[in-house]
């Protein structure tokens, strides 16, 4: 199937549906899936990232942009690369992920490199690659920046991001623009910073940048953010400072339960008429892109019965996905084969074998399900993987791409073997 009829044939939402009985991805029976690569396994839907970008990409028309996915959503190399082939730039939070980028062939001036804590190894790493821009959180590492690019002999583009004091409306763990939050510079302090960067030939400011928060289901926040930014970019341009692009940052939401988040079209057209036409628009869209369409596969080990309440054990954990624990996030959990019409449903909260209370994927839901039954978790595709750990020493599970109507293996399970071979026993030989 050519790239063009693999898009046409996604929409925005995954095509996640039982098909004569079996639960499917594109067509791709995930029971199939599971007995291939075993449980708890990730499984994503190219299609509809696909489908996804081109959504984000078109809205633009012929206004100048650059949509920069933000890899800590999902960092999977396969995940990168089809980003990157369909015109993507990228937008990364430390050097490990500049460098899973650049390992994909991307080019390093399509990367905005954000975070309040780059370290002068990641800074110098960043300018020898020749990163598009560095989005700048503090005066200190404006400082950290101008010497790391003396030393190399570059001149660093930055981009000063403005935190403007505005409630995204998000859960207060993934909410980014407020003044009690750690990121971003006052707007009040910005002006300052970039008299600091004109004054300087190793530096040159590029942009301003702006990003409030994740899975937002109103793009009102981010309008209020953005033209506060536009206004002190316009305020740069009065002084002589004139900027190339304005970051909108990116945070739009998906449906887990019952949000409602606005189209990416109407999202993208609503920025565009808050940014004057001169500047290039830089966006950073991660959840959105990859969020719905992936799902985590898991086993039923026992259902157990208490005088409180009913627990269905699964093989996946907190340590596969840790969202739930985390947020208390909600994620849908749906058998891999259809229950009977009849089927008796029971409340229960599902569960991993981690030795933590906290340890759990969904609380108090009405399943009908039984040791053995393969489980599927759905919108796992963002922040699901890659937030994975090995706590109780348990190995990361499988991540599988679903394209062209087969299941392709894009990052094999670890093995316990995987996990102890950078240690060193000092007291024998392992």
């Amino acid at each position: 199937m050519s790239e063009a009829s693999v898009v046409a044939a996604a929409g925005l939402h995954p095509d996640c549906a039982y098909r004569a009985g079996r639960l499917c991805l594109d067509g791709v029976e995930l029971a199939a899936v599971a007995a291939a690569h075993g449980t708890p396994c990730y499984v994503y839907s190219r299609a509809n990232i696909a489908a996804r970008w081109h959504a984000y990409d078109a809205a633009f028309g012929d206004r100048p942009h650059r949509v920069c996915y933000a890899v800590k959503a999902n960092d999977n190399l396969a995940v990168i690369r089809l980003l990157g082939r369909f015109g993507a730039g990228f937008d990364i939070v430390s050097g490990g992920e500049l460098a899973r980028v650049l390992a994909t062939g991307a080019r390093a001036a399509d990367v905005v490199f954000s975070g309040v804590g780059k370290s002068v190894a990641e800074i110098e790493r960043a300018l020898a690659a020749g990163v598009g821009c560095l989005n700048v959180e503090s005066l200190d590492e404006l400082e950290r920046i101008a010497a790391a690019a003396v030393r190399l002999g570059v001149v660093a583009r930055v981009a000063v991001r403005v935190n403007p004091d505005i409630d995204a409306g998000t859960h207060p763990y993934i909410s980014t623009g407020l003044k009690e939050n750690k990121f971003g510079v006052p707007i009040g302090n910005a002006l300052a910073l970039y008299r600091r960067i004109a004054a300087d030939a190793a530096l040159h400011a590029a942009g301003i940048a702006c990003h409030i928060g994740s899975q937002l289901t109103s793009f009102a926040p981010v309008i209020d953010a953005v033209r506060e930014v536009v206004g002190l970019a316009g305020a740069l341009a009065e002084v002589g400072i004139a900027l190339e692009h304005v970051d909108v940052g990116g945070g739009l939401g998906i449906h887990y339960r019952d949000e409602q988040p606005p189209p990416i079209g109407e999202f993208v057209r609503a920025v565009l008429q808050a940014v004057p036409e001169h500047y290039t628009v830089v966006m950073e869209p991660g959840r959105s892109l990859v969020g719905e369409a992936g799902v985590l596969l898991t086993r039923v080990e026992y259902v157990k019965d208490t005088p409180a309440k009913r627990f269905v054990i699964v093989d996946a954990a907190m340590n596969d996905l840790l969202r739930p624990t985390l947020y208390e996030a909600w994620h849908e959990v749906r058998p891999c084969a259809e229950p009977a019409a009849d089927a008796e449903t029971l409340p229960c909260d599902v569960v991993g074998p981690i030795c933590e209370t906290g340890d759990w994927l969904a609380r108090g839901r009405e399943l009908a399900v039984a040791p053995g039954d393969l489980l599927a978790v759905l919108g796992s595709g963002a922040y699901g993987f890659a937030m994975a750990s090995n706590y109780n020493a348990r190995p990361r599970p499988p991540e599988v791409l679903i394209e062209d109507g087969g299941a392709r293996l894009v990052r094999a399970r670890e093995r316990v073997e995987d996990l102890m071979r950078n240690e060193l026993d000092l007291l024998g030989d392992l």
